[in-house]
């Protein structure tokens, strides 16, 4: 009787990656990852946004083929190369962001905070929505503290590695799941780009958590007893004529 192999679904390989586990393991690589910000050799640019942009083709570039390459181990060994894959387009993203602020001459203002929030808002927006606030056109970063830091760390590793079990099947066609990795490392690459432009084009500072959660909420204007009294006002005649 032949065994029935693997089609590549995350139930199906208990033994090489346990998908409970994932998002933890993704998790305490951000974390470990997020604690440095690269150095930069890019100069402050006359024109920085033509300079980003080709910053940020040269890296997905790179990004693609980094990706395209660790996919192409077949069955199993292909999920052994899920999380040092991840590691790898991070570490080319990572240098993207810290290269783009150095060309608008604003790197010494990066830190952990705006790492995350160019590395992975675009992978889920709702886990970033008390990190920053809008003041006026800028950007206003909360200083974060180590437990909120886990918080969004948990949610972008649960979604990420979600996503990388549900290309299960692509480890098993290593060429066509190359192919479709590589063009996701790509696009990914482009979304941080994205993100890490219009930050420093619109502008960005830090604040402290206590600073920044104020206007967080729009805040309500005190009623006075004038503005009571016409409300129950304005109340009592929509009574009386119903």
């Amino acid at each position: 009787m032949s065994k029935s192999r693997p089609t590549g679904s995350g139930d199906a390989l208990p033994a090489v990656i346990d998908p409970d586990d994932a998002g933890g393991r993704v998790s305490r690589a951000i974390l470990d990852f997020v604690s440095h910000i690269p150095a930069s050799r890019v100069d402050n640019h006359a024109q920085p946004e033509a300079e980003a942009r080709r910053l940020a083709n040269r890296a997905a570039q790179r990004a693609a083929l980094t990706a395209g390459s660790l996919a192409l181990p077949p069955g199993p060994l292909g999920w052994l190369t899920v999380l040092p894959e991840l590691l790898a387009i991070w570490k080319i993203q990572a240098q993207l962001v810290s290269d783009i602020a150095a060309a608008y001459g604003r790197h010494a203002e990066l830190g952990r905070e705006q790492m995350l929030w160019c590395l992975f808002r675009h992978t889920t927006a709702q886990a970033f929505r008390d990190v920053a606030i809008r003041m006026g056109d800028r950007l206003l970063f909360r200083r974060l503290s180590h437990g909120m830091i886990e918080r969004i760390a948990k949610q972008v590793g649960v979604k990420l590695s979600r996503r990388a079990l549900g290309e299960g099947l692509s480890r098993w066609m290593p060429v066509i799941g190359a192919l479709g990795v590589g063009a996701y490392a790509y696009y990914d690459t482009g979304q941080v780009a994205a993100t890490t432009i219009a930050m420093m084009e619109q502008g960005f500072g830090t604040a402290d958590e206590g600073d920044a959660a104020e206007p967080a909420a729009t805040p309500r204007k005190p009623s006075t007893t004038k503005h009571v009294v016409a409300r129950l006002v304005r109340r009592r005649g929509k009574s009386d004529t119903e």
